[in-house]
């Protein structure tokens, strides 16, 4: 009786925990099976992913639902990120994000356009009001889509609290098949300083994966001394998808006793940049891997850690036999163990770390101003995680600043002294990072105040002064000068500039603004008949392109029309 009381107990309290989230009161945002391409916190480029992606089977136009009751609380167009949004507030105080749209429901599709054409801009933000645009738990609130940032139609879905801080979908409810445990494809050992090293080296190691029968891991055994930390490569696959998604929990044991946990609950967007604190930044810019830390390096803010002891560090003593396991577990339980054999050895490491110095050195709690020639750089306080010597260097026009494996939290400003230079050459002169090992011009958003030119960035590498002298390019896809056009739902014109990129466009039909919508990964420019801003039957197309250095291109033609019925989505 006792038993049965106290087993009762535990599963009360393990219930209790396992709900704080509700469970049923948010229904699915689509109409089909969940599949996932992507996990929430999943480790991206300088971000943790916010929210689920869920596929749309390769398809635009699914129906997307309102997942609870509430009102439309936010509207967001813009050309990247999360394209067409609609953020929806719930009368519990969670809000969801529906990103990536096709279009909008037609009530909330009319509610924007009116914005749009009112200030003549396709890109806009609306925050409606309490009653403006009330939906009810299972109304269609827009299509599912491919615009914005994506890489492939899909539906990104956020949940967030009453303090915007995105929270795992799948805890409220959500079912995704997932019977597959967690893989690593890679772990590395860290000697932490010049007193320790793994293997007798002083130098970062790639360890030995041994895969076993029930999919868990072993390692070759180790040696090592003094300071140490581990580093791992892990993905979760799901049942219906072969996509390589984030995991959901990762824990360490040193010697039997938990030293470190991290999960993927919950975060505030002000931390997300941190992502670069918790993976080995440098691998990933030298490797394209994110190895992420099994420990907490120093000035790393992140808030999902838990029960760590020594920051996740391990102290190694001579002779002492020891044993380090990892253990990776996904939303669904499935989990991935891997074993590690540390004997103590305390000796002369055979490799020490080469540390880079040069005359200048950044201190990371400092204002860091470094100037030579025409060319000045401000490093804000707090701008990196640590103090470092920069590989700082300045041949004419070109800065060497550093190799771009360093993360940074804030901007910080090049600028060029410009005097000079002719009015005429800076009209199309701007600053450019070279990237890649052709060295490509690459623009970084310049600014111009009076004789100088500048950037505010977080990349490091080397800059210089470049010239765009190319005007952009305008290309009608649809029709042809003078065409009859009544059957169109649609007119498409490609645009493209091939150096510094597309900054504005403004399209008219008989000099009255038409709204068209910008796809910069198709490149293309769409205006919908529906919008009925066409009248008359000879009709004078005008669209101005302009680049980032002002080089502009006017397109002009002429087309024919007469619409006597609204037309469909074709």
């Amino acid at each position: 009786m006792r038993y049965t009381l106290l087993l009762l107990i535990f599963i009360s309290t393990f219930g209790q925990a396992q709900s704080i989230y509700p469970q049923d009161y948010f229904r699915s945002p689509l109409d089909i099976e969940l599949v996932l391409s992507g996990t929430f916190a999943e480790l991206r480029s300088n971000h943790f992913h916010s929210g689920l992606d869920i596929k749309t089977k390769q398809r635009e136009g699914l129906n997307i639902y309102a997942t609870a009751s509430g009102y439309v609380s936010r509207i967001k167009v813009s050309h990247y990120g999360y394209g067409k949004a609609i953020y929806v507030t719930h009368p519990n105080g969670y809000v969801t994000v529906h990103g990536h749209l096709q279009r909008f429901s037609d009530k909330i599709e009319a509610y924007v356009k009116q914005r749009q054409y009112a200030e003549e801009s396709y890109e806009i933000e609306l925050f409606p009001d309490l009653n403006d645009l009330v939906v009810t738990k299972g109304d269609v609130i827009a299509y599912s889509g491919n615009t914005g940032g994506s890489g492939g139609p899909h539906l990104h879905f956020e949940i967030r609290d009453n303090q915007e801080r995105p929270i795992n979908p799948l805890l409220f409810g959500l079912k995704i098949k997932d019977s597959k445990k967690p893989t690593v494809s890679s772990v590395y050992a860290y000697p932490i300083n010049d007193l320790s090293h793994v293997n007798g080296s002083n130098q970062k190691q790639k360890i030995r994966l041994i895969p076993l029968k029930n999919g868990d891991y072993k390692t070759e055994d180790l040696t090592a001394y003094g300071k140490i930390g581990f580093a791992i490569n892990s993905i979760d696959r799901h049942d219906l998808a072969a996509n390589k998604n984030g995991v959901y929990k990762i824990e360490t044991f040193y010697n039997g006793m938990q030293n470190f946990t991290i999960d993927f609950k919950k975060f505030s967007f002000n931390e997300t940049k941190h992502l670069n604190r918790l993976i080995d930044y440098k691998h990933y810019k030298d490797k394209k891997e994110r190895l992420q830390k099994l420990f907490k390096d120093t000035n790393n803010p992140l808030s999902m850690y838990d029960n760590i002891i020594d920051d996740g560090y391990l102290i190694i003593y001579d002779t002492v036999s020891n044993v380090y396991k990892v253990k990776i577990t996904d939303f669904d339980g499935n989990q991935t163990s891997i074993n590690i054999n540390i004997k103590g050895k305390n000796t002369q490491p055979t490799d020490i770390v080469d540390r880079f110095t040069s005359p200048y050195y950044i201190k990371s709690e400092e204002v860091n101003l470094l100037e030579d020639q025409n060319i000045k750089v401000e490093i804000p306080k707090q701008t990196f995680y640590e103090d470092f010597f920069i590989d700082y260097k300045v041949s004419g026009d070109t800065l060497k600043l550093h190799e771009n494996n360093l993360a940074a939290k804030k901007y910080f400003t090049i600028s060029y002294d410009v005097s000079n230079y002719s009015a005429e050459d800076l009209k199309q002169m701007y600053i450019a990072r070279l990237v890649g090992y052709k060295n490509y011009l690459s623009y970084s958003s310049t600014i111009r105040e009076d004789n100088t030119l500048l950037t505010r960035t977080k990349n490091l590498g080397t800059y210089c002064l470049a010239r765009d002298t190319v005007n952009p390019t305008i290309t009608p896809v649809s029709f042809k000068d003078g065409q009859w056009l009544s059957k169109y739902r649609f007119l498409k014109i490609k645009i493209d500039d091939k150096e510094t990129g597309i900054s504005n466009y403004r399209a008219s039909i008989n000099d009255e603004w038409i709204l068209m919508e910008y796809d910069y990964k198709k490149k293309t420019l769409t205006y919908d008949f529906n919008d009925k801003v066409v009248t008359g039957t000879k009709n004078n197309l005008k669209v101005i392109v302009t680049d980032n250095v002002g080089n502009s291109t006017t397109f002009e033609a002429s087309f024919l029309e007469n619409k006597t019925t609204t037309l469909g989505q074709t």
